[in-house]
């Protein structure tokens, strides 16, 4: 194998690919990057047995071949190589180095053989459609935060996609829905769906794969094309190709934790009253992180008591005409979901100080949360 490419397109590259590696293996090869020559490219791919992520890119292929070399290593040495420069790779006669060259730079890498590269692509996908990247952006954003992170409930670590008939208020339309949640709170997106996306499976899409699909989508007019089953979601974005499998489980009804009957709507700049909770929770405990809520007619007060630090109060002017209630909540997870929300104003519906509330943003219905409170 010899090929001669930019080495800014490389490092494209490999930012792509490397991520999936994990940095400690016990298999070899999972350390490692597929290269491929021919036709004037060069393919890249690397996967963790249950992510991988595949992309090709124009080079000056003098002779093709394969070969698989460190992924972090590799990637190492292409960042730190000059601007502008020129990356050639070939393999020696004796077939187990990699030579790197870039203008005074050589380096040499062991070489694992490109057959023993596992693959996890086979299969059939029963479904196919494409979406802006914008739109899978959005969906992650709003629910990534109240993804699980407690292994024993596996298949909570990850972002459910479903398509449903969405409620009658949200226009009745079939809508691709997004839930994600750790026990805490619940965070729940939902787009319009694509044509092709009908009857597709309910699928739990893995944590890891959900940040890397995250870095694949930041160009927001660039076109998505998905396949997935009941076992695995395909996407491609130009030419990087990212295939994970899916979390083997059944995620819970979602829909028996979002409250229906909260009648006591409070409505606030959201702006100031995240800005409140972030200066009164710097007293809080690191372990209980929790603030009250105090809400009389027109004003909410703010509060936090730690025995080791002090209390802190602060006061809002609020829209709220129902009965005067307390309620606490964790201030990290208040920050996390008002961090979420886009319209000026946040849409509190309380029931008391024991029930679950539901969060809403003033410009986007189809985006609901649900927070569990805290005693305080």
């Amino acid at each position: 194998m010899r090929v001669t490419l930019e080495r800014s397109t490389l490092l494209s590259s490999l930012s792509h690919v490397h991520r999936v590696v994990e940095r400690r293996n016990t298999i070899p090869i999972l350390s490692n990057v597929l290269l491929v020559a021919e036709n004037d490219e060069l393919h890249l791919k690397a996967t963790d047995l249950d992510l991988e992520v595949f992309e090709k890119t124009s080079a000056r292929v003098e002779q093709p071949g394969s070969t698989t070399v460190p992924a972090h290593m590799l990637y190492e040495i292409v960042r730190k190589l000059q601007d502008g420069s020129e990356v050639m790779l070939s393999i020696d006669e004796g077939g187990s180095i990699l030579n790197l060259t870039s203008g005074r730079s050589q380096f040499t890498l062991q070489i694992l053989p490109a057959s023993d590269f596992p693959d996890i692509t086979a299969g059939e996908f029963s479904h196919t459609f494409s979406m802006p990247a914008k739109s899978i952006k959005g969906l992650i954003e709003h629910t990534q935060f109240a993804i699980s992170t407690e292994e024993t409930r596996y298949y909570l670590n990850g972002i459910y996609m479903h398509t449903v008939e969405a409620d009658e208020e949200d226009g009745g339309n079939l809508v691709i829905r997004a839930v994600a949640t750790d026990g805490h709170r619940l965070a729940r997106a939902q787009i319009e769906a694509p044509s092709g996306s009908e009857g597709m499976p309910g699928i739990i899409i893995p944590r890891k794969a959900v940040g890397e699909i995250l870095k694949l989508v930041e160009d927001p007019d660039a076109n998505v094309a998905v396949e997935l089953s009941d076992s695995k979601i395909r996407l491609t974005v130009g030419e990087v190709i990212l295939t994970s499998k899916l979390i083997d489980g059944t995620f819970p009804d979602y829909n028996r934790v979002i409250p229906s009957g909260n009648d006591r709507e409070l409505v606030m700049d959201r702006q100031s009253f995240s800005r409140a909770v972030d200066r009164v929770s710097t007293i809080s405990s690191d372990r209980g992180r929790a603030v009250k809520l105090q809400l009389e007619e027109g004003q909410l007060t703010l509060s936090v008591s730690n025995p080791e630090s002090g209390t802190a109060e602060e006061e809002l002017p609020v829209g709220y005409q129902s009965e005067p209630m307390e309620i606490g909540f964790n201030s990290k997870y208040l920050l996390d979901i008002t961090n979420q929300l886009s319209g000026e104003e946040a849409i509190f519906m309380l029931a008391d100080s024991g029930s679950p509330t539901l969060i809403r943003d003033s410009t986007d219905n189809g985006a609901i949360y649900v927070l569990m409170p805290m005693r305080v």
